[in-house]
């Protein structure tokens, strides 16, 4: 692992302001990045049981402790996953993520991805990930003896921010999953979400004890606010600030795959191609769990326009 920026020095760089300033920042994190290659990791999603959560998450539509509409139905049946499975290889995904509200899931629901994992495995070219909420060591062994090959849990919140978003667990619970994952020789996708009320220092520590985790990918989200939760009175972030943060996240992590997720639209908004240049090289297309994302054809002709690489690897 190579071994990326200290932690004084990522405080410094969160001082930067400014198009000006960010855009050297960028050229910096641009040259870290093209060191491992212009490929672009694609990985799409697909909402297998939405809506019902029994956790409050300050940010999340789906917790049943907000009131936002939004969709609720029981877990997808094997081969509708699977049908969302091929449309996403059709579109030219490269990872397949089964996503589930809730803590966690029961044993008849847990079965069900099972035999999802083992569908997708078998029908389609696609790596298998999945985001199931909290995990045991057993059902992680579970989950990678029917052929899953990454699973995502994001931190969401440095240690210091934590409680302050979610209080119907612990932020030691995320970490406890994450080790299960990789216990099992499962990749971990952990990232979080920036601009959910923690100060710059915060976001420094989000990015240091996700390094501390050596996960294979890191998802950065940004805040969408939805009417209905806690956060629904927050602006999205400047997008220049935005820029800057991904370039952040990269130099501490100089060799992790750095992933635009959600609120990528509403926060970066014309600056997506910048956010490239500041070292992202993953990226979640299609829709996301309650919002409409950018058509994967916008997102192919982007990459193209920007020369990188979204080929399937062999």
């Amino acid at each position: 692992m190579t071994e990326g920026i200290t932690f004084g020095e990522a405080i410094d760089l969160a001082r930067l302001h400014g198009p000006p300033q960010i855009m050297a920042l960028v050229e910096w994190a641009r040259s870290v990045r093209e060191k491992e290659g212009t490929h672009v990791d694609l990985c799409s999603i697909v909402n297998a049981r939405s809506g019902g959560c029994s956790e409050d998450c300050a940010f999340c539509a789906q917790s049943g402790h907000h009131d936002t509409g939004v969709e609720r139905y029981s877990m997808m049946s094997p081969e509708e996953i699977l049908r969302h499975a091929r449309a996403a290889e059709e579109a030219g995904a490269h990872h397949f993520c089964i996503v589930t509200s809730g803590k966690a899931l029961s044993e008849d629901d847990f079965e069900t991805v099972l035999k999802a994992v083992r569908l997708i495995k078998e029908k389609t070219r696609l790596e298998r990930c999945a985001s199931l909420g909290l995990l045991t060591p057993e059902r992680a062994m579970a989950l990678q003896e029917a052929g899953l090959e990454r699973f995502n849990h994001n931190l969401e919140a440095a240690r210091s921010h934590f409680s302050s978003i979610v209080h119907t667990h612990a932020y030691d619970d995320r970490v406890t999953t994450v080790e299960a994952v990789k216990g099992a020789g499962i990749e971990a996708c952990t990232g979080g979400i920036l601009n959910v009320g923690e100060t710059d220092r915060q976001r420094v520590e989000l990015a240091f004890e996700l390094k501390a985790l050596d996960p294979d990918s890191v998802p950065i989200n940004f805040l969408n606010p939805r009417p209905g939760t806690r956060l629904e009175h927050l602006s999205p972030m400047d997008p220049w600030d935005a820029v800057k943060w991904l370039a952040i996240f990269r130099l501490v992590m100089p060799d992790t795959i750095i992933r635009l997720a959600g609120g990528r639209v509403e926060n970066l908004g014309v600056l997506q191609e910048q956010a490239f240049d500041a070292g992202v090289n993953g990226l979640l297309i299609g829709n996301y769990l309650t919002t409409i994302g950018p058509s994967p054809e916008e997102d192919m002709a982007l990459l193209q326009r920007l020369g990188l690489d979204a080929s399937r690897p062999s």
